[in-house]
Formats: structure tokens, sequence, C-alpha cells
């Protein structure tokens, strides 16, 4: 008579063993993890339960829930990573449209070209009883003071013909404009901006943010953009 002798070994020698499912998945880190892993330890977790005490329904419809969430979780991450990339691009693209208009920007150097000017503005929340403008060249000389009496609360618009103390044209080239005004008695700096031609845009693949790069060299995030200008 043949022997009915069978270890259990041999009954669960095609069965993956959930110790072995667990112990693999516990090898990755939580970023490494995914529906792959779940999906196997499910279904070890199913071939390795105890007949007398089978998995009960709500538990099994509990983790099936939370398999289909993990998939849409992951669905809807895959779908995100394309939609920003798809907007950044968009945004560089239509972006582009500024290069060789001016943007504002703050206490920036700006070009001077033969016969232009170089105009900008000054914010005075609190209005000022006299406002002083000092133009320095690129290598920090003092060519042009410009004084200006009391201002109303608001913006002051300033511009710069381009001359110098002595009423003589200075030579094309970057120069950056400071401002001092006199507040409630007290003297203080206050930032002026001015407008730079916009040379480049580019983007920061990390986050998708746009920035814009101006004469000098000087760049802003186009998030930063206040005014913009011909």
């Amino acid at each position: 008579m043949a022997s009915n002798n069978v270890t259990s070994s041999s009954l669960l020698g095609n069965v993956t063993r959930y110790e072995d499912v667990k112990d693999k998945a516990k090898s990755k880190s939580s970023e490494e993890m995914g529906k792959q892993d779940f999906l196997a330890l499910f279904t070890a977790q199913l071939q390795n339960q105890n007949p007398l005490e089978p998995v009960k329904n709500e538990a099994f419809v509990a983790q099936l829930a939370q398999f289909s969430q993990l998939e849409a979780l992951t669905n809807m991450q895959t779908s995100l990573d394309g939609f920003v990339t798809s907007m950044s691009s968009e945004r560089m693209l239509n972006s582009a449209s500024l290069i060789g208009k001016k943007v504002a920007m703050t206490d920036s150097p700006s070009m001077l070209t033969s016969g232009g000017t170089v105009d900008g503005s000054i914010d005075l929340p609190m209005g000022a009883s006299g406002i002083q403008v000092n133009v320095h060249d690129s290598q920090g000389r003092l060519v042009q003071e410009l004084i200006a009496g009391p201002q109303l609360p608001g913006t002051m618009p300033i511009s710069w013909n381009g001359k110098d103390a002595a009423d003589n044209p200075v030579p094309t080239g970057m120069y950056r404009l400071s401002a001092s005004a006199v507040v409630n008695g007290q003297t203080t700096t206050v930032p002026v901006n001015t407008l730079s031609t916009v040379r480049a845009i580019a983007t920061n693949p990390s986050d998708g943010s746009v920035s814009v790069e101006v004469d000098g060299g000087k760049t802003m995030l186009l998030a930063d953009v206040k005014r913009v200008g011909l």
C-alpha cells in the first residue's frame, strides 16, 4: 500500500511564503515600495492564510480598497508630473514674448543707449518732503544728482536724461540709480524700480519656475514681475 506520509513542505512547495515576501518588501525604502510590492504581499497573505481562520470579508475588502487607492494615487502622481512638465514648457514659450521688452527691476543697473533715457519709479506709501536720486556708472562713480520736492503718497515716476552734472551726455553703458527720501523728518533709503531689457528666459527643471534675465545679467522670477514696458 502506498504511503500517504506527505510532508507539509511538499504540499506548500509552490506557495510563496508570506514572510519571504514581507522581508523582501521591508528591505526597500518607503519611496521604492509601490503597487507591485503591495500586490505581492497581498497575494502571499492569501496563499498563506490559515484554512481554519480565513481572512474575513471585511479585511479582504479593506485591503482591496487600499490597493485601489494606491493605484489611483500612483496614476494621479504620474498625471500631475506630466501636467507640471507641460505647463512649465508652455509658460516658457509664452514668456519668450518678453524678450526685447522692459521689465521693472528693483535696485538693478540699467542700460543707457546713446541719446536715450533711464526710466523708473519710487514707491512712497507715506509720501516724502524731499527726494534725491543719485546716478552711478558701472565703476561706482557718481555722475548725476536729481533733486525733487515734496511728493504725495503713491508711486513717483523718475527719468534720467543720460547727462552728467555739467549737462554733457555720458557714454553708453550700465548705470545704477539709488534714492533717499525725507519721510516724517527722517532721511531713509528707498528702492528704485528701473526698467531693464529682457535678454533671456530660463526655466528651473526642479520646480518648473520661469525666470527672466535682463541687462547686466541679473535675473528675477517671472512671478515677481510687476510691470512690463516697451
